[in-house]
């Protein structure tokens, strides 16, 4: 073991001993409702309009509130800051807003509030455009009510709302916040910051990379099922720190506990588990705009514009070896962009393309690389579940063909903006969908890239017009079933294509003492709303 490794295991070994000293500083009466809350990721901003990550929308949304929201429990769209809505004509939606509502700083929430959240939305620094994509104009007909207008019929416009959060408008303008932070610079504004919501819980203290205080809103409109009078989390990056931190109770709750840990858990009598399917999709983007690989030994072409090179990696995938070793069969494998769950999936596009090394390396031979080749392979730590180890598995996988990686494995928090600046040529990345419909997947991480958050996500930024009709005929198709069938071959599309190479849809588990009660939701997010400590 060499110096430098033995210097980094002692460093990881002092910091965590002074996370369990901070953990443990934090100790709570008997009587306390507060919950201490821990996992990988953290957030990198309270800009509610900023940065599309699925794990900062769910603590936003304790802070901050939408239109509309999922039912924790049906899954199904139904009132929050709007109390009902219709649609006027196929293009204009009528919502009539919640009265008596306030701003955690007091001020009265209005329809001024909704127009300008929505709008804010739809400005350049945003990446919520996939969800605004469809929205022509918002109008305020009076103080409770706000006209929204779509480009064309919306069937998912309702969906796509739960996503939009609302600001003060007041505020924003007092806070020289009325756009959303730039995540690829490092403007620092007050909404970036501070918050200033409607929700139930209200944001006391946030020290980046350390830890966030939500209390409760005791003004709140709402009706509280559960008692949590106080949330503390503390981003924990390393899998070990995080289960021990759990087994000794310096926390009560853990959301991503390493699949290989959960058997400490379920034999520990004051501990609990709570597994279950999420809607995220674990898969693997490639660079197919440039002309030229960057760091590739491979000059004056670009190896993954040639589809027999995209079958090939996929291919030289043992994905049963990931499920079962990497992953302790916290997984499911599947050949889908999306899950499940998720309108427009089929048992079809479910199914893999088989494993085989000789199939890879006949195919690569084919394209010219019987030798394989040199590529740049990006991969976060702490995003997702085993995140790291999967890439490092698949890099052995690709060398048995010939195809030699320079993985880069990037912290959690900088590596979206690092993927948005295109520095891979192949990336690993996970996208859950929040819309429970495969158009905010296929429109985000597929579509050429364009006007109104057409591929915002596509970061290998592919491009094919064929797969660009098929979306954009089922972002205005009114028929449920014609819809479907889009999405479908949309999906079908990209497969045959192998724009992206599926891996696997996460199975998630939640640990928690055994006096914690919570509603377990597939988007993996923790309604705050409805958690009980006994």
């Amino acid at each position: 073991m060499n110096r430098l490794f033995k210097a980094a295991i002692s460093i990881q070994a002092i910091q965590a001993g002074l996370m369990a000293l901070a953990l443990s500083c934090h100790t709570l009466p008997a009587w306390s409702k507060t919950v201490r809350w821990a996992a990988a990721s953290d957030i990198t901003t309270w800009d509610i309009h900023s940065q599309v990550n699925g794990f900062q929308s769910g603590v936003h949304a304790a802070v901050y509130e939408s239109l509309v929201y999922f039912n924790s429990r049906t899954f199904k769209p139904e009132p929050m800051l709007a109390t009902s809505w219709k649609m006027v004509t196929p293009q204009q939606w009528r919502f009539t807003l919640r009265q008596g509502v306030k701003f955690h700083d007091g001020s009265d929430f209005n329809a001024d509030d909704v127009v300008f959240s929505l709008r804010r939305a739809m400005a350049k620094t945003s990446t919520f455009t996939a969800q605004v994509a469809s929205i022509a104009k918002v109008e305020k007909v009076d103080n409770f009510t706000v006209d929204v207008w779509t480009q064309g019929s919306d069937p998912v416009l309702l969906a796509q709302l739960t996503e939009l959060r609302i600001m003060s408008k007041a505020w924003a303008q007092a806070n020289d916040s009325l756009e959303p932070k730039d995540i690829n610079s490092n403007q620092d504004t007050p909404s970036h910051r501070q918050a200033n919501g409607t929700g139930p819980y209200m944001l006391k203290d946030w020290v980046p990379r350390q830890k966030f205080i939500l209390v409760k809103n005791p003004k709140w409109w709402g009706k509280m099922e559960g008692n949590v009078t106080e949330v503390v989390y503390t981003p924990i990056r390393s899998d070990t720190a995080r289960i021990n931190a759990l087994q000794e109770q310096s926390i009560d709750l853990l959301q991503d506990p390493n699949p290989q840990d959960l058997y400490r858990v379920q034999k520990n009598d004051d501990l609990k588990v709570v597994t279950g399917p999420e809607t995220r999709t674990i898969m693997l983007g490639m660079d197919q705009f440039r002309n030229e690989l960057v760091g590739s030994n491979i000059k004056g072409r670009n190896p993954l514009k040639d589809v027999r090179v995209r079958r090939a990696l996929y291919q030289a995938i043992d994905i049963d070896s990931l499920h079962e070793i990497i992953m302790r069969q916290q997984s499911q494998n599947t050949g889908a962009l999306v899950s499940p769950q998720i309108n427009g999936w089929t048992e079809k596009l479910h199914a893999r393309l088989p494993f085989s090394t000789d199939a890879a390396k006949k195919m690569l031979s084919q394209a010219g690389y019987p030798e394989g080749f040199t590529v740049d392979f990006a991969c976060p730590a702490g995003r997702y579940v085993n995140d790291s180890e999967i890439c490092q598995a698949i890099s052995s996988m690709w060398s048995k063909v010939g195809i030699k990686t320079r993985l880069r494995i990037v912290n959690a928090p900088v590596y979206l903006p690092m993927m948005q600046r295109h520095e891979a040529s192949i990336y690993l990345i996970g996208w859950g969908v929040t819309t429970f419909d495969a158009l905010y997947t296929l429109q985000s991480l597929v579509r050429t890239p364009g006007a109104g958050g057409d591929g915002n996500y596509n970061l290998g930024r592919y491009s094919n017009p064929a797969l660009d009709k098929l979306i954009d005929r089922a972002k205005t198709e009114s028929d449920p079933t014609a819809r479907t069938r889009l999405l479908t071959a949309a999906l079908q599309l990209q497969s045959d294509e192998v724009a992206m190479i599926p891996l696997h849809n996460q199975l998630i588990s939640w640990a928690m003492t055994k006096n914690v009660n919570l509603v377990f939701r597939a988007d993996n997010r923790i309604d705050w709303r409805l958690v009980q400590v006994d």
